[in-house]
């Protein structure tokens, strides 16, 4: 069987060390799962992380590797989402010249570059099946064949996978391997979310501030007024820390003094973007319109009123301002859309 070196490829990383990025907490969540990650970090076994969108799954699949034996091999990461069905057996075990139309030349694949090292699958639920088989036999047996060759290549990878989808509910729907997920669950660590670290929040905040801060060349470190703190904590964080990194950066970009005072959340929903819609001098966007997770933080009648708002708005453009059609399409009469438009219609 042929033996494979690590070779450059695209994705790879090779020398970033642990604390390069951001790991801060000190929730007892939080540091419930640090203490499993790194417990599992040095065993030569796969690895399953299960989390919402934003929560750091490629930060922790970073960790397990240099926290492992395998540290000074190469890491090398692919995210299965960002290509298509067809791309991702010729990106993860390469091809022989001329296997296909535009093969003009022999191309490793990732096992191959991540030889010695691990490889982090990152959104493993859109792997097609023919190619959850032939990842099942790397697992099995270290060895595979590139695309239109017969040769058995092997390999010493360490697989890390992660997902936002529950992979036992894919198995149970045939869209996954069960084989596969058995192989991949040695240990599965569930990544929580920021909603479940409240006491982080503004640890996070802080440090992205100071750094966002360093960054456009500021002296003062920023602080943020109770309103703002307030703001912070009271948000559910749809989008987790990378959604309170986007957060807290442009507030301390926006902010003409240390002391930070305005947090804006969405920022397609500020009062420009809103005042240049109702002077009609450009569109509402899928944006504009209130979150379910925004309205359940307001009190009842203010969210009631903000949904109201909406829907007419929505509505008036759908109708082409057309208020008889425009009542119609709500399943209102025309008397109960014009009174809702007169008490509204300083804010449509």
């Amino acid at each position: 069987m042929e033996r494979q070196t690590s070779l450059s490829s695209p994705g790879i990383q090779t020398g970033s060390p642990v604390g390069t990025v951001d790991a801060l907490g000190q929730s007892e969540i939080f540091l419930e799962f640090q203490e499993r990650l790194s417990r599992v970090a040095p065993i030569n076994r796969p690895v399953l992380l299960i989390g919402e969108r934003g929560t750091g799954k490629e930060l922790a699949a970073s960790r397990l590797h240099f926290l492992s034996n395998r540290w000074q091999g190469p890491l090398v990461a692919l995210n299965c989402s960002a290509l298509s069905p067809s791309l991702i057996e010729s990106e993860l075990f390469g091809y022989e010249k001329g296997a296909f139309t535009g093969a003009e030349r022999r191309r490793t694949g990732r096992f191959e570059a991540a030889d010695g090292g691990t490889l982090f699958l990152d959104e493993i639920g859109n792997i097609p099946m023919e190619v959850q088989e032939k990842i099942l036999r790397v697992v099995e047996y270290g060895v595979f064949e590139r695309v239109g060759s017969s040769v058995s290549i092997e390999m010493d990878v360490r697989i890390i996978a992660a997902t936002n989808a529950d992979p036992a509910a894919l198995a149970v729907e045939g869209r996954f391997k069960q084989d596969l997920l058995d192989r991949l669950s040695f240990e599965v660590l569930f990544l929580p979310s920021l909603r479940e670290r409240k006491e982080d929040v503004l640890l996070l905040a802080n440090h992205f501030a100071g750094r966002m801060a360093f960054e456009l060349g500021r002296d003062e470190i920023p602080e943020f007024s109770d309103e703002a703190i307030a703001a912070l904590e009271s948000y559910s964080w749809p989008g987790n820390v990378r959604e309170l990194k986007n957060v807290v950066e442009r507030a301390v970009y926006r902010s003409d003094s240390s002391l930070i005072t305005e947090i804006v959340f969405d920022p397609f929903r500020s009062s420009q973007a809103e005042h240049r819609f109702l002077k009609g001098e450009g569109p509402m966007v899928e944006t504009d319109r209130p979150s379910m997770e925004e309205l359940m933080q307001k009190p009842f009648k203010e969210a009631i009123r903000e949904l109201e708002v909406c829907l007419l708005r929505k509505t008036l453009k759908d109708a082409k301002y057309n208020q008889k059609k425009a009542a119609k399409l709500l399943g209102l009469t025309y008397h109960q859309f014009r009174g809702l438009y007169r008490r509204y219609s300083k804010e449509i």
